[in-house]
């Protein structure tokens, strides 16, 4: 199916020079001289490079043939092993395949796996993930009085910046995209 630039939106997913990208940004641009055009910013859907291209307005691109299949983490080995919710299938991706949601896959994490054709792409995460903190240095007495940070290793190996006062075994929200500290869950403990 195709699609004109005026249909362009955040997130629509094309075909640009045979490889499947995601439309990160767009602007429609009307100079006073020439014609319109829309200039965007593109994410290859498989290794996650950015590039700009310009596209001529009106002109109609192919859209990615994907399809998303609702999955759940089973367990990590060398591979990444995951189930369909709907039919109970499994499947295994590389580290390569699950890219950088391998530092928030906790064991029975519900994620969307992006399918083009029969070929499993990439593991879309929920935009936030509770996790326990394994490993982190002592807040000191008195470190606190400018609302000081450290650093945290959470339960999947991932390494944030969280406040002084949290210790091992507390359990943190954490945002998906960005890496940021959001919150305290629990207490260790409790």
């Amino acid at each position: 199916m195709q699609v004109s630039t005026a249909e362009f939106r955040k997130g629509l997913r094309i075909v640009f020079d045979g490889n499947p990208y995601t439309i990160v940004d767009f602007q429609h641009v009307k100079p006073g001289k020439g014609g319109a055009f829309v200039r965007t910013k593109l994410k290859h859907m498989m290794l996650g490079k950015v590039i700009d291209n310009t596209f001529r307005s009106g002109e109609k691109v192919e859209l990615v043939d994907a399809e998303d299949k609702h999955m759940q983490f089973l367990y990590k080995d060398d591979r990444y092993h995951f189930m369909d919710l709907e039919n109970y299938e499994q499947v295994s991706l590389s580290p390569d395949e699950v890219g950088e949601a391998r530092d928030w896959l906790k064991e029975n994490t519900e994620v969307d796996v992006l399918y083009i054709g029969s070929r499993p792409v990439t593991v879309e995460l929920p935009n936030f993930v509770e996790l326990a903190i394994v490993k982190t240095d002592p807040g000191l007495r008195g470190d606190t009085a400018q609302g000081g940070t450290k650093h945290a290793t959470l339960e999947t190996g991932a390494v944030i910046v969280v406040p002084l006062f949290l210790t091992e075994g507390d359990t943190v929200k954490v945002d998906t995209r960005t890496g940021e500290y959001l919150g305290r869950v629990a207490t260790a403990g409790t």
